[in-house]
């Protein structure tokens, strides 16, 4: 029987140490389950794998039934905005460090790819952004978004004044180190750590967060995730934008950032019994408990 995914494509962060060994035993590993194995040409190139046939994101796209990303979550991430259009699922294998969303375990691969490749896995689709930057009637920066878009300060500036509506609405004027908008994959990144709240990631929400604001007031909100989101920068030096805090563009006094939900989702697939509550657990030491003083 012809295997569902026959034909599979590996993208890694050949950067990390040891990934190249662990791409080949992946590799050999789909070619001996019949499967066509196709290798992104920067992670061949890199790793210097010739065996298997090298294919570009666009290859990819047009040919693979699947796909994996081996390495952090940023490859990941680059990998779910590369591909979504196409709508290749995603499996994420961690090589880095947090492993939000590469949630299969470097020890546990083999068992966990080879229950997704005999068909018993989870589904889940993940909601992307657009963003836009228009100066004037110009656009002058697009992007494509994961995790969040985030408007801030550089680093040698002081607070940046921003002037928010929603679905055309005006909502306030803060002064802020920065604003993210994130969506529930997001949530879970830059968003937390500025405190927003966790949204799980079937929510169709959008979440809204300041960044050190200079008004006590101003806290995080939820969006509806169909709401489209314009930022004015007021008042503000070295202002820039970035999507997923991988792709920047410097901003001006009175550019217009767009944010609206893409018109396509990610889709990532996981071993079954997979639980985001054991990711939360496993990632956020939920199951630590405090320890107690004696004094």
């Amino acid at each position: 029987m012809k295997p569902a995914f026959d034909c599979v494509a590996i993208v890694g962060r050949y950067q990390s140490e040891g990934v190249s060994g662990t791409l080949l035993e992946i590799a050999d590993f789909l070619h001996q389950r019949g499967i066509e194995v196709l290798i992104e040409t920067e992670t061949a190139d890199a790793v210097g794998c010739r065996q298997y046939t090298r294919a570009s994101i666009p290859e990819i796209g047009a040919r693979a039934r699947l796909a994996i990303a081996l390495g952090g979550d940023g490859t990941m991430l680059g990998l779910a905005r590369n591909l979504a259009s196409f709508q290749v699922p995603l499996v994420g294998i961690n090589h880095g460090r947090l492993g939000f969303v590469t949630d299969i375990s470097l020890s546990q691969w083999r068992e966990a790819l080879g229950q997704i490749l005999d068909g018993s896995f989870a589904s889940e689709d993940r909601t992307l952004l657009t963003a836009r930057v228009m100066r004037g009637e110009q656009e002058v920066w697009r992007h494509l978004a994961m995790n969040d878009v985030v408007v801030s300060r550089s680093s040698r500036a002081g607070m940046i004044e921003l002037q928010v509506h929603v679905d055309g609405i005006y909502m306030y004027n803060q002064r802020a180190d920065g604003l993210i908008v994130a969506t529930p994959t997001g949530s879970t990144a830059y968003a937390l750590s500025a405190n927003g709240p966790i949204l799980h990631p079937r929510l169709a929400g959008l979440v809204m967060v300041p960044v050190a604001p200079q008004a006590l007031s101003n806290r995080p909100i939820a969006l509806p995730d169909d709401a489209n989101i314009s930022i004015r920068v007021v008042d503000g030096r070295e202002p820039r934008v970035a999507g997923d805090m991988q792709v920047f563009s410097d901003l001006q006094i009175g550019d217009d950032i767009l944010i609206e939900r893409a018109p396509y989702r990610a889709r990532f697939l996981h071993p079954s019994g997979y639980s985001y509550f054991a990711t939360l657990r496993t990632k956020l030491n939920w199951h630590e408990l405090p320890i107690l003083s004696r004094n």
